[in-house]
């Protein structure tokens, strides 16, 4: 039931966190960007006011079993530390901790129990651009406005209806990114990415926009696609509504527990992920 795709989508969920409706709303951007500088600029200083957050709320997973559309809905509750360190946990079969993952700098994992007791883990170093996971650890970042420039050069500006779109090109000078921001408030609604063949690989749609604080704003409601890597449409969507974020300050305690890689202790399964693979690892 828990597919090859579980960690990526589930993964860049979380990373992609939201706020309720009582915060405010974003202003305007008055200015007009010209270039790929001008736009990653803007999202650069985005990037000043982003800030640690917890937030709980609804995660809908619909996918395909057996030939057949199913769906599940469970209340998540998240913890996130801007840029990287993220802790989820989802009440799974009334398993508040039914399903945990996390991420920090150099790792990520996800733990699912009781119904496969398996534990599911990978280094971001040993990830290749062709792998889902790749999208990971960049979606949170560019769901804030925080945007990782290496070379300016590789980013382009173009305009479609009501977005600025950024194009950003791999060393091939193939596709890799397109992020389409609204023009009006200059927040990023979509994100896309690409194979090393040029093909989709995954989709991330943001919605209503919140303020966390005057100059912070996360997505609400986030919508993420995973596609095979031939292009083809995988069956698996996930939709998440978060009802509450608040901001909040971690204790060093506090990142040790939520973003620290946890004990395999417990699980029957345990596997290292490399380059997108599952590898089964002895106990």
């Amino acid at each position: 039931m828990l597919r090859k795709y579980v960690i990526p989508i589930c993964s860049a969920i979380f990373f992609l966190s939201g706020c309720g409706p009582e915060r405010r709303e974003p202003k305007p951007v008055l200015s007009i960007q010209e270039t790929a500088a001008e736009a990653l600029s803007v999202l650069r200083s985005r990037s000043q006011h982003t800030g640690p957050l917890k937030a709980n709320g609804q995660c809908v997973w619909q996918y395909y079993s057996n030939g057949k559309r199913r769906k599940e809905s469970f209340w998540v509750r998240l913890w996130v530390n801007p840029p990287g360190e993220v802790y989820l946990q989802g009440d799974v079969g009334f398993n508040p901790r039914g399903i945990v993952l996390g991420s920090n700098a150099s790792e990520f994992w996800l733990l699912i129990k009781p119904e496969l007791s398996r534990y599911s883990w990978g280094k971001w170093s040993e990830q290749d651009n062709s792998s889902g996971l790749m999208v990971v650890p960049k979606t949170l970042d560019e769901a804030f406005g925080i945007v990782e420039v290496v070379d300016e050069k590789s980013w382009s500006l173009s305009r479609e209806g009501g977005f600025d779109v950024l194009i950003w090109r791999n060393d091939k000078g193939g596709i890799a990114k397109k992020m389409y921001i609204n023009r009006r408030d200059y927040l990023i609604r979509k994100i896309e990415y690409f194979d090393v063949n040029g093909n989709v690989l995954a989709l991330a749609e943001l919605d209503k926009y919140k303020g966390v604080t005057e100059d912070f704003f996360v997505p609400n409601v986030i919508r993420i696609m995973m596609y095979g890597r031939d292009g083809a449409e995988d069956s698996d969507s996930i939709t998440l509504n978060l009802k509450s974020v608040k901001s909040m300050d971690f204790s060093d305690k506090q990142r040790s527990a939520f973003f620290s890689l946890p004990p395999t202790k417990g699980y029957k399964h345990i596997y290292r992920i490399i380059e997108g693979h599952l590898v089964e690892e002895p106990q």
